[in-house]
């Protein structure tokens, strides 16, 4: 697809009274606060889908992100346990550009992402790699080249293996902080991975795992011990100190 650069990129997104606004896209990609705006459309419903439209409550911000799918809400977990990410929104903004034949087009991202240097990432999140058809892979191009001329990057994030989805699912269930126990207890099961040993030792050696155990996923699921995150999880995985690699490939990495 021929993008008319001369005409460049414009954004529409909603005030904070939930006005329309139309900016030129330079100008709002520096002065606006996306990860602060509702969406600028509402997620489709699509009938027969077993999972639709729902919000995700985030570890990093203590607060809800809307969720368009099962998909985006598998990204959501990886980006909300990336240290280097500050804040999303799910669908804050639709760019409009015209094509060299003059024909305008327009696309809402599934999912902006801003990041402590202060740099975005405009992502969508298909199912397969096929999702969307030729509408989709003509956005992407268009998306992606709004974002070079600003610094910023547009991507379609790929599935995650199956594995790793349904650990990351498991330790999600674990984020919020009254999760992370009584005072004395996070430091503790710190102390017991800070070298290398099986789940359940270092459970064990901490205390009741009724106790310790929601403690050790919160701790996992924040960083603060490391386990491999491609085999399942179980009681005999070994779990060492943040920044271990574990006996196996490294855990998978976020989306930047």
């Amino acid at each position: 697809m021929a993008v008319d650069r001369r005409s460049g990129f414009e954004a529409v997104f909603l005030d904070p009274l939930g006005q329309s606004v139309q900016q030129r896209w330079a100008d709002a990609a520096m002065t606006v606060g996306f990860e602060e705006l509702p969406p600028v459309s509402a997620f489709p419903v699509i009938p027969g889908r077993r999972w639709g439209p729902g919000l995700w409550w985030s570890a990093t911000t203590g607060r809800h992100v809307a969720a368009g799918s099962n998909a985006m809400r598998t990204q959501l977990m990886v980006l909300d346990r990336d240290p280097d990410v500050t804040g999303f929104a799910g669908r804050p903004v639709r760019l409009l550009w015209r094509e060299e034949r003059g024909r305008v087009r327009s696309w809402v991202p599934q999912l902006f992402v801003r990041y402590r240097d202060g740099t975005g990432l405009l992502a969508d999140c298909p199912s397969h790699p096929d999702a969307g058809g030729d509408r989709a892979v003509k956005a992407a191009e268009a998306v992606s080249a709004a974002c070079e001329e600003i610094g910023w990057v547009y991507r379609r994030l790929a599935p995650l293996d199956d594995v790793l989805a349904a650990n990351l699912k498991w330790l999600a269930g674990y984020r919020h902080p009254r999760n992370a126990g009584r005072p004395g207890l996070m430091p503790a099961v710190v102390e017991a991975f800070a070298r290398p040993r099986p789940l359940i030792e270092g459970v064990e050696a901490v205390g009741d795992p009724i106790e310790v155990l929601p403690v050790v996923f919160h701790a996992l699921w924040h960083g603060r011990v490391t386990a491999a995150m491609e085999a399942p999880l179980h009681e005999r995985v070994p779990v060492g100190p943040a920044g271990w690699s574990g006996p196996g490939p490294g855990a998978a990495g976020g989306a930047r």
